[in-house]
């Protein structure tokens, strides 16, 4: 079940975006961002309640409109009710950001079959429920931004993230398939495959892993949100109206 958490505002003329895994870490730096760009944001969170108010306090501080929305975006009729709600509170979406995903680490030959599951639901069909749900009101009014997050994992793979690497590789055909069905719909679609980005999921790392990581990127550090953020509202901009169907990788080099 979707459910609304926070809000504010009369609607306006400022362009609206909807962003999922908007309540922390690279959905929350784009959700900023594009409140700073001047878009009103709903955010879409799984279950961090105090985070997601938290981050529309920040939004709203921006001066944009801001609503947090708690929905399981694997669920596909949640996913239907929550943006019927969204289109209902803001107005049409002009720019859908697909941040929402997870890990469940582990090796292969050991991973357990939910472990697996649960990870393609959330970071592949989640985005695919997300796209879908919204792809009339894209069509409809002729024009829109849809931005998927992957990873560059998706591209060259990593040991012991077989189910995150196939949900991210997902996204990357996915993205480039819908960008084909609704290009003559003046539509884009296109992925961000961000590297080792300065996160939660990150910190959750042994100092001794990071460095390791740290030493394989010739910019020398780890990437930060709002950079990840900045392509991203690069993408949903107006500048970025013959950008379709590309996979920008924000890695300080690592897959060069």
């Amino acid at each position: 079940m979707a459910e609304k958490t926070a809000g504010t505002g009369e609607k306006d003329t400022r362009r609206v975006a909807l962003v999922t895994g908007g309540s922390r870490g690279i959905g929350r730096a784009c959700a900023e961002r594009l409140a700073r760009d001047g878009f009103d944001v709903a955010i879409i969170y799984a279950g961090n309640e105090e985070a997601a108010t938290s981050c529309v306090r920040a939004l709203e501080g921006l001066g944009a409109r801001a609503a947090a929305y708690r929905c399981d975006v694997a669920d596909a009729d949640a996913v239907k009710e929550t943006v019927a709600k969204v289109t209902k509170d803001f107005g049409p979406v002009w720019a859908l950001v697909n941040s929402a995903g997870i890990t469940r680490d582990g090796l292969f030959a050991r991973m357990r079959d939910e472990d697996f599951d649960r990870v393609l639901d959330v970071n592949l069909k989640g985005t695919f429920n997300m796209v879908r749900a919204l792809a009339r009101n894209f069509v409809r009014q002729r024009g829109g931004r849809i931005v998927n997050v992957s990873s560059v994992v998706g591209l060259h793979g990593n040991a012991g993230q077989v189910n995150y690497a196939a949900s991210k590789a997902g996204v990357v055909g996915l993205t480039k398939s819908v960008a084909q069905e609704l290009a003559g719909r003046g539509v884009t679609a296109n992925a961000v495959a961000p590297g080792f980005i300065d996160t939660d999921m990150t910190e959750k790392l042994p100092q001794e892993a990071r460095d390791t990581y740290v030493a394989r990127i010739p910019l020398g550090r780890l990437g930060s949100a709002e950079e990840v953020a900045g392509v991203v509202a690069f993408l949903v901009s107006d500048a970025a109206s013959y950008v379709t169907g590309e996979v920008i990788r924000i890695d300080g080099g690592l897959c060069m």
